[in-house]
């Protein structure tokens, strides 16, 4: 346990035993110079966890991103064997303490894959010593989906610092292995993989930037390309570079010329490729497709608009899962109502109330088609009054039921 222990530090103890025995996950503390002062890891284990930490250049990282002016969010660490960490920070950032969560694999490892990556990777850093002791602890290392891990991340995160973050304020982005556990064989769940891609890739070529919650569903469906190699980096790396492939294809179809959209995923893929961490891997993906979709969506944005009703669009597409009132947009841009009601009609041909509506009807008709959600799950997701009230709305945009989309798609 840590001496002189902080309420901070009080907490993140109390919340260890919130987490079930059958999912072990382990808090440490090191001080700015990398000196442990403590951890909830058993005994056992310290000493090869702390050497794998230090000699997967976890610490280096770790001490990086607490030398940021502002490290308000968790930062999540990955290595070139597939084993993660999370590191943040207390409230008290005088107090120079680092809170390190893990490590974990999101995916239990292949012992001789393991060892061949580890003497790979390491052998150019000469020390080598620990390796043996990681390798004869590894079958006791933690394995947790990405879903279940940064929720834990989250939790300690919460507790030391007071915030109130979300999952999408982890620093960094795409899970490497799929949320959902093993058996992804089945037929269901082979089209259920194809619907969730083909959804990735629909909102690239319309510049959704609503695209998270897709992110996330297609992340769990899926762990990507399934190769098997002598380590876990050259599977996400070819995964990342099938991605980068699909993406930059469907920003074309998007509008995107072709001489942008090739450069930009070869520079992406060149990146990919020199990348010795699945950590920097997982945030390139996210941040490739993030770079795409914008650039498809500027380029759709409609230059007739002023920048008062783009901004105004743009957070209708980024707020669909909530209710937007015309309050909200006119706070927003600064206007009053009543001028952004007759600005944006007169800009758009649309009001304000059936903009909104038309837009979620639009998400609702990609969820039908991508997902097998029911009926009244979509009209909780995009915020409709009751079920009946989307189902109306629906049937008055596209002409027909929700159910009857549904079931037209999936003939097509």
């Amino acid at each position: 346990m840590l001496k002189n222990i902080t309420q901070g530090e009080q907490n993140l103890f109390l919340l260890k035993a919130m987490i079930p025995r059958n999912e072990p996950l382990y808090v440490w503390c090191y001080d700015a110079d990398g000196k442990k002062k403590g951890t909830t890891c058993p005994e056992l284990l310290q000493e090869a966890l702390d050497h794998a930490f230090r000699g997967l250049g976890g610490l280096e990282k770790a001490q990086a991103y607490a030398a940021l002016p502002e490290s308000r969010v968790p930062l999540l660490i990955g290595s070139s064997i597939g084993m993660q960490w999370a590191v943040t920070l207390e409230a008290e950032r005088e107090k120079n303490l680092l809170f390190v969560i893990g490590p974990v694999f999101y995916q239990k490892p292949d012992e001789k894959k393991l060892r061949d990556s580890l003497l790979s990777s390491c052998r150019a850093h000469g020390d080598t010593g620990w390796i043996g002791e990681l390798l004869s602890v590894a079958d006791k290392i933690t394995v947790l989906s990405y879903s279940v891990f940064s929720r834990y991340v989250i939790m300690v995160h919460n507790t030391l610092t007071g915030q109130q973050l979300g999952l999408e304020d982890l620093a960094s982005g795409m899970p490497e292995e799929s949320d959902i556990q093993e058996n992804t064989t089945g037929e269901r769940n082979r089209l259920n993989i194809y619907l969730a891609e083909k959804a990735l890739l629909d909102m690239v070529r319309q510049g959704n930037i609503n695209y998270q919650s897709a992110l996330r569903y297609s992340s769990g469906m899926s762990p990507g390309v399934p190769i098997e190699g002598k380590d876990p980096l050259r599977q996400m790396k070819t995964s990342i570079i099938v991605f980068t492939t699909l993406v930059s294809r469907a920003a074309m179809e998007g509008g995107l010329s072709p001489e942008v959209a090739y450069s930009l995923g070869d520079s992406y893929i060149q990146t990919a490729e020199n990348s010795r961490d699945s950590g920097e891997l997982s945030a390139l993906a996210t941040a490739m497709y993030h770079d795409f979709i914008y650039r498809v969506h500027y380029l759709h944005a409609n230059p007739n608009y002023s920048h008062a009703v783009q901004k105004c669009c743009d957070y209708i597409e980024l707020s669909l899962d909530r209710k937007i009132s015309t309050a909200d947009l006119a706070g927003l841009v600064g206007y009053t109502e009543y001028y952004l009601t007759e600005k944006f009609k007169k800009e758009t041909g649309r009001s304000v109330s059936s903009y909104i509506r038309d837009a979620k009807i639009e998400r609702a008709k990609m969820l039908l088609q991508t997902t097998d959600l029911p009926v009244s799950e979509i009209a909780v997701r995009l915020a409709f009054n009751t079920p009946n009230y989307f189902i109306h709305c629906f049937h008055d945009v596209v002409g027909c039921t929700p159910a009857q989309y549904r079931k037209v798609q999936q003939k097509g």
